[in-house]
């Protein structure tokens, strides 16, 4: 039983999740940390508020603080746009350097337009009597 829990743990995409987490983690400080220590000052400079946590609405007795969610909504857009522009956006560059284009077996039916076997000489769909490619 301990046995299969240790294979578990040590499986690599376990230690790879594992890995991730703590980076995320990490970034994720650098990140609230550049939100309110230099885009919320600079924003903030601009529209004449000192600081986005204090802005808030009273609604009755309850105080909704829009303030704190654009903080939160300026560290999303900065982790999204780092996330797709240094990992998505290289990642796919790369994969796309070394694929290589699969060569397709199929080919369109002229009558009908659906998928057919390039060696074809009659569509299987729509029974057409069609030329073989080579």
């Amino acid at each position: 039983m301990l046995s299969g829990f240790k294979k578990f743990l040590l499986r690599g995409n376990v230690l790879e999740l594992a890995v991730a987490v703590v980076i995320g983690t990490a970034f994720n400080a650098i990140v609230q940390s550049l939100v309110k220590d230099v885009f919320t000052p600079l924003i903030a400079a601009i529209g004449g508020q000192p600081h986005f946590e204090d802005l808030v609405v009273h609604v009755g007795s309850s105080e909704i603080k829009y303030g704190v969610f654009l903080n939160a909504l300026i560290s999303f857009l900065i982790v999204a746009a780092v996330v797709y522009f240094f990992v998505i956006t290289p990642y796919e560059k790369l994969t796309a350097r070394f694929s290589t284009p699969e060569e397709t077996t199929l080919r369109e039916c002229p009558e009908c337009l659906s998928e057919v076997p390039k060696a074809a000489v009659r569509c299987s769909h729509c029974t057409a009597q069609i030329s073989p490619m080579t």
